[in-house]
């Protein structure tokens, strides 16, 4: 059972406005502010939380991300998914910071090579976007393919990370 309320503040990044979405149990959501909040299951109230300790956590963490500091996030998760896509969204978080894997190699991590379309639709619902890599994942060709944020937002943070990767 999810907890009927969840808390919620808008941030500013050079990727543009992030909608982060927190229980009292982790992190739930970081979404590109389009409005697209079906991402995250939850059959109670959004309520705005400027104060919410994970949400503090969590604007901290990212702004630490995109100022170079920060290439691995801890703050509490609390992932809202089926068991496949959570099983997805995990192994997500083993790919390295400035790092790519396709989604054919995320799905052979996940015990089944044959299963890369499901991954690539299972990374399509991660309502966690960057603090869950899903934009390290790329094409069996090397090139981006979909993404939440676009395609340039894949692009800007795949070269960011790059830039700051030791």
């Amino acid at each position: 059972m999810f907890q009927r309320i969840l808390y919620y503040k808008t941030i500013p990044s050079p990727v543009g406005s992030l909608r982060l979405m927190a229980s009292d149990k982790g992190l739930c959501a970081v979404l590109f502010d389009s409005g697209r909040y079906n991402r995250v299951f939850f059959d109670g109230g959004l309520e705005r939380s400027d104060d919410h300790p994970v949400l503090k956590q969590a604007e901290k963490q990212l702004k630490e991300y995109f100022a170079g500091k920060r290439q691995k996030f801890d703050v509490p998760l609390d992932m809202r998914g089926s068991v496949f896509q959570i099983r997805a969204w995990r192994e997500l978080q083993k790919i390295s910071y400035g790092g790519t894997i396709s989604y054919g190699e995320q799905a052979k991590r996940m015990g089944d090579a044959n299963k890369a379309r499901a991954a690539g639709m299972a990374n399509g619902r991660n309502p966690l976007c960057i603090v869950v890599p899903c934009h390290r994942v790329i094409g069996a060709s090397g090139g981006l393919t979909g993404f939440g944020g676009g395609l340039k937002t894949k692009e800007f943070l795949l070269q960011h990370e790059k830039k700051h990767a030791a």
